[in-house]
């Protein structure tokens, strides 16, 4: 009898500073990726196959993940039925205990599924806090968390003007760093939301400063290299008076990666991956109980 080899969703998430980014490192890499310590831990449930975990979004290092995806190939021998959903969820967070990684979903998937190319959107949101004149002054529960600005005030309404520039299909070549892929991705992009509103922070309740808390949220079906943190710098500028709404037109038109500011890009910390979307038809290739609808 052949082993059976059932394909799994998996959905994750992470606090990014002691990560490499979320991509796989070389072994001889002191600081190790996500993608590391997830297949390290599907080793653990002992396939009969190679073990390769395949992320549905790129995060760099410093940034942080609620919700990131990705597939991966389960072989067990023919007389042992597929790991149902729970029981692979809570097996993987049991050998990821020590790491700050989760697991908060699992989904059989059929065996063409891809967790990149099936997602329908990816959802980003920048976390700023204004009115920090000195790093003390941040709580402890948002180290690392969001970007603090000494601005004690922004200008919202020209951040938000400036954020309907960037909303539709745009060439967003100005907003792409450079990589070693950049030449072979096309730089349209269509941006479904961009949207700045007030946040939220625990500390805000028990820690009396008058610190501002606020988000900046960007939703498209992809991203290039960068381009998240580098519009997020953009649009703090508006709001501190550096740019206008008219100079984000015109980085756009320029479609010039050099043409952007130097130096204005967000810093990572602030950054959140908080949604990958995919079809709900493409998520119901089993019943609740595990048994395979295609069989």
């Amino acid at each position: 009898m052949q082993p059976s080899t059932t394909r799994y969703l998996i959905f994750f998430q992470y606090l990014g500073s002691k990560y490499s980014g979320v991509m796989k490192t070389p072994a001889h890499q002191s600081v190790e990726g996500v993608q590391n310590y997830l297949e390290n831990a599907v080793r653990r449930l002992k396939p009969l196959n190679e073990v390769s975990v395949f992320i549905s979004s790129r995060t760099d290092t410093g940034v942080h993940a609620l919700c990131n995806s990705a597939h991966l190939d389960i072989q067990r021998k023919a007389d042992k039925p597929p790991l149902t959903e729970k029981i692979m969820a809570d097996a993987l967070n049991y050998f990821l205990k020590p790491e700050e990684i989760r697991i908060t979903r699992v989904c059989r998937v059929p065996s063409d599924f891809h967790a990149r190319y099936y997602a329908m959107s990816r959802t980003y949101v920048y976390r700023l806090a204004t009115g920090v004149s000195h790093h003390s002054e941040m709580p402890v529960t948002e180290k690392d968390l969001c970007w603090a600005l000494r601005d004690t005030k922004l200008d919202i309404s020209a951040m938000q003007e400036a954020s309907a520039v960037l909303t539709g299909m745009h060439d967003f070549s100005t907003f792409r760093a450079m990589s070693s892929d950049a030449l072979f991705k096309s730089p349209v992009k269509t941006m479904e939301l961009v949207q700045v509103q007030p946040g939220l922070s625990f500390s805000q309740r028990h820690f009396h400063r008058d610190i501002q808390f606020w988000e900046l949220s960007f939703k498209s079906r992809s991203f290039l290299y960068k381009q998240v943190r580098r519009m997020t710098g953009a649009l703090v500028a508006v709001g501190q008076g550096k740019l206008s709404a008219r100079q984000i037109q015109e980085l756009l038109d320029a479609r010039d990666s050099v043409a952007y500011p130097h130096n204005m890009a967000a810093p990572p910390c602030g950054l959140f991956l908080t949604n990958v979307e995919y079809k709900e038809s493409d998520l119901l290739f089993c019943t609740p109980d595990g048994t395979d609808v295609s069989s």
